[in-house]
């Protein structure tokens, strides 16, 4: 069955309830004469309820009705947030340089809305010592807890010890930042908290002479 709504002529009972242009309820009226009304408005008389008894009719402009139906589903698929899941790989004894570098790519995830697996890889030796994995995955989350939280705690996986940090803004609100923030350097405006420049101080004067 087609999801379109009958119009017009399409309509086959002996009477509506009539919903006015402006959402006024005029109602109860035989077909002939709401059809009378849509052509004496120059609209159409779309049916908005099938299910009711009489069903409900209104009169509007369908075509501009899909239009901006069309639009509205348009922006809302545009919008659409996905949650993704990124992936970062660590190693128990890991350099404080990558260490940074990795939290910086953790920091940027969360910040974008994501969701973030940390995987710590044991080789050797170092799966005896399990817990050097766990101080680890809780150093990073403590680092990030402005970011995001803890949403899977960190559990072992065969050589492997794995945790999910879960960001504290949905995907849809980062989204919304980036843009307001890419607006924002387009139109070359100052970020906030940039401190003004300072007067420059004019020179002391020079001792007068005795």
């Amino acid at each position: 069955m087609s999801a379109e709504p009958r119009i017009n002529d399409r309509i086959r009972v002996p009477e509506v309830r009539l919903v006015g242009p402006s959402g006024e309820q005029v109602g109860i009226v035989p077909l002939a004469k709401a059809l009378e009304l849509a052509q004496e408005y120059d609209l159409d008389l779309v049916e908005v309820a099938a299910q009711a008894r009489p069903p409900v009719c209104k009169l509007m402009d369908y075509g501009k009705f899909k239009y901006e139906s069309a639009m509205k589903a348009r922006e809302a698929r545009k919008n659409q947030a996905h949650t993704v899941i990124k992936e970062m790989k660590l190693r128990p004894k890991i350099d404080p340089h990558d260490y940074d570098t990795k939290k910086g790519h953790v920091v940027r995830f969360l910040k974008q809305g994501d969701k973030v697996k940390i995987t710590i890889m044991f080789r050797g030796r170092e799966q005896s010592r399990p817990e050097l994995g766990y101080r680890l995955l809780q150093r990073l989350a403590d680092d990030v807890a402005d970011l995001g939280f803890v949403e899977s705690n960190p559990k072992q996986d065969g050589r492997n010890m794995i945790m999910v940090l879960g960001p504290h803004k949905k995907k849809t609100e980062a989204m919304a930042e980036a843009r307001e923030a890419q607006a924002a350097r387009k139109a070359g405006r100052q970020p906030e908290g940039t401190p003004a420049e300072e007067p420059a101080e004019e020179p002391a004067e020079a001792p007068a002479e005795a």
